[in-house]
């Protein structure tokens, strides 16, 4: 097994202890989140604390497509942090990525960066109404999106977990996460639109960003809401539509295989 270790110049004099922490990371217990794919937990490093995330093994497609063919989640993640940073876009500070290959094989990843101690992510404003200046954030999101629009980011994973909020005295800041599926270049406006789809269900968040929005770009309010809206659905169709094929793809390989345990040959 081959290591591939990369730190940022920033943290090149705890290079060691950080790729000791990466080495030691079934150790720590301190998990971020739901580990359902990927596992993130928390260290300290130094007296500071840091997220490790470690990226599930792949299958064996496609651990030959990412020895071979495209960057790793962890590498794609550290280089789009950076330039995010570059655009003064926020995101917890990327510190380093490790990958695991072997001649012909990708087996893991890891990417560390630095813990933000978030007041909430956007997934809060989904359930919870009752926010104080729940509006107000709301807003000052939309106008962080339109800044990544305005700078070409387009966030694939713009979904409620992935922005971390914090509240400030004079505002509200905004962290981008989970970082590994992103496009640059100039965005039109179907795909601008087209970027909130994922993130509620609920009509008035829609009302509150797509007016926002048209405050942010000058555009026909009534049009980036018609937009906005019809995204939303038929993003809500696709994923629904997705978990009755996988129940039914399920139901059949359970009964497939309860009949071969019947079977008396």
């Amino acid at each position: 097994m081959q290591n591939k270790f990369v730190i940022h110049p920033k943290y090149s004099p705890v290079s060691n202890q950080v790729d000791k922490a990466i080495f030691e990371f079934e150790e720590y217990k301190e998990v971020l989140g739901a580990a359902e794919r990927n596992v993130i937990k928390i260290v300290t490093i130094g007296g500071e604390r840091y997220t490790i995330k470690s990226f599930k093994t792949p299958n064996i497609l496609n651990q030959v497509v990412y020895r071979f063919f495209r960057k790793s989640k962890a590498e794609r993640s550290y280089e789009y942090a950076n330039k995010l940073l570059e655009f003064d876009i926020n995101t917890p500070f990327p510190v380093a990525y490790e990958l695991q290959i072997t001649l012909f094989l990708f087996k893991k990843s890891y990417y560390v960066s630095e813990l933000i101690d978030c007041d909430l992510t956007y997934r809060e404003l989904t359930t919870d109404f009752s926010i104080p200046d729940h509006e107000d954030i709301l807003r000052a999101f939309t106008r962080f999106t339109y800044k990544l629009h305005e700078n070409g980011v387009n966030f694939l994973d713009h979904s409620p977990g992935n922005t971390l909020i914090e509240k400030k005295e004079d505002g509200y800041v905004f962290y981008l996460v989970d970082l590994n599926r992103m496009k640059f270049g100039t965005m039109d406006f179907d795909t601008r639109i087209k970027n909130f789809a994922k993130l509620t269900i609920h009509r008035p968040m829609i009302e509150i960003m797509s007016n926002e929005y048209a405050k942010c770009s000058g555009g026909d309010e009534q049009k980036i809401f018609n937009l906005m809206w019809q995204y939303t659905k038929d993003f809500q169709y696709r994923y629904y539509r997705k978990i009755r094929i996988k129940k039914r793809i399920f139901f059949w390989k359970k009964k497939y295989k309860n009949e071969i345990s019947d079977s008396p040959i």
